[in-house]
């Protein structure tokens, strides 16, 4: 049934309710907001979701006792909250999540979504975030929609229909965007280093930022890319309209762009909007290391915020402190790793804290958590070159990884090489 306001339909969730809310750039902030409200006057909520945008009003200290934040991914407006104990962080795959949901390992009773306006079939669109959405609806006892005129209408796994949802509110407002980052010269002298292992015909999954777009910028003359990704944003417009990417050499979905996310500027959203090439898929599909395998030449582009000397890479925190979360990197770095001809590559800058602090590190820092083993990681790449790792011993990768640190900390990384690991290597 339709509601009158957003209040009134967010009334239907009861006291000890479990949540799950839309995430990523297709958050239902608007919502979010009449929830911290009438959150006010229940008991013993919980509010489960993934990274989400304009989402602060849930992080007001008035809520505790009346709705609990859980997370299984942090993003800015959450990493306060986890980081001072007013929320929790669950770390775990992100294929693995919409599997907690159908097989009824977490329970859902209401899920908050929002959507495109029907077609004349009365389907609504998931939009530009399919990801656990989907599983969450369903199976949640109830589901309460924002429909949005501005949310793109994208193919895949995104369609609800109208008599789907318990209650629906149509509130215009604005998608968030997710500008292209500024680039500097370390991103893109780590862009063409990573740039310099793709070969034509590869299949790439990269993420948001500035090494991914630095990487991608220098891609202009290759051929018949294909995409297979958990998301994409901006970089790669250009290279579509230049006919870089083709998805022609793809054995899963040919032709087409697989992702189950997509987060940008105005343009992206309009170029996904009704595109069927693009289609936004189930997270534990497009996740899945059995399908990703299947495309030859699989790329995994990922990022880290730390590695050590062994080629443990951390990317979700920095010590104990919790910054993002596992994400699909580990699901990639495997799928890519079993592709015939694939490739997994982890890419950073090789300094933090304006070049006080080498983010090669001998050991990693007390608490940081290992996103993806030493024994999965193939390449590692900052903006001095770029390191194998694979079939390499300890002494092998520490020297390796040694080369390519910042040239202040070489010296310092080989003596700790010694101190710590036994490791004669050279600075």
């Amino acid at each position: 049934m339709k509601m009158t306001s957003a209040e009134q339909a967010l009334n239907l969730i009861q006291d000890g309710d479990t949540l799950w809310c839309h995430s990523m750039a297709a958050t239902p902030y608007s919502l979010l907001d009449s929830l911290a409200r009438v959150a006010l006057d229940k008991r013993d909520l919980t509010l489960l979701s993934l990274h989400t945008e304009k989402s602060g009003a849930l992080c007001d200290p008035a809520l505790q006792g009346h709705l609990r934040q859980r997370v299984f991914f942090v993003g800015g407006p959450t990493r306060p909250a986890i980081n001072c104990g007013m929320a929790d962080y669950v770390p775990i795959f992100l294929s693995e999540i919409p599997k907690l949901f159908r097989s009824g390992e977490q329970v859902i009773d209401t899920a908050i979504v929002q959507v495109s306006p029907p077609d004349k079939h009365g389907l609504c669109s998931l939009g530009i975030s399919v990801e656990a959405t989907r599983a969450a609806m369903q199976k949640a006892k109830r589901v309460i929609a924002q429909i949005n005129p501005n949310m793109p209408r994208t193919h895949g796994d995104s369609f609800v229909h109208l008599n789907d949802f318990a209650a629906y509110v149509e509130i215009d407002s604005v998608v968030p965007e997710h500008l292209p980052a500024e680039q500097d010269p370390v991103t893109q002298q780590i862009g063409r280093n990573v740039a310099s292992l793709i070969r034509d015909g590869d299949c790439l999954q990269m993420g948001i930022g500035a090494i991914p777009d630095a990487t991608l910028a220098c891609l202009g003359d290759r051929q018949h890319l294909g995409i297979h990704t958990e998301m994409f944003s901006d970089g790669v417009l250009a290279l579509l309209e230049k006919g870089v990417f083709t998805n022609r050499n793809k054995k899963k979905h040919p032709g087409k762009i697989v992702t189950t996310f997509a987060m940008g500027s105005n343009k992206l959203y309009d170029f996904v909007d009704d595109n069927p090439e693009v289609v936004f898929l189930d997270v534990a599909y497009t996740n899945d290391t059995a399908v990703i395998r299947q495309n030859p030449q699989v790329v995994a582009i990922n990022s880290a915020l730390q590695v050590d000397l062994s080629g443990q890479v951390c990317a979700d925190s920095l010590g104990t402190k919790i910054y993002s979360g596992v994400g699909g990197q580990m699901d990639f770095v495997r799928g890519a790793s079993l592709s015939e001809g694939g490739r997994a590559i982890i890419a950073l800058p090789a300094t933090a804290a304006g070049g006080k602090v080498s983010r090669i590190s001998s050991l990693l820092s007390p608490g940081a958590g290992v996103v993806t083993t030493r024994a999965h990681v193939h390449y590692i790449v900052t903006e001095f070159g770029v390191a194998y790792l694979r079939n390499k011993s300890l002494t092998e990768r520490a020297q390796a990884l040694i080369n390519i640190a910042a040239p202040q900390f070489r010296e310092q990384l080989a003596r700790q090489a010694f101190d710590d690991w036994g490791l004669r290597v050279r600075a």
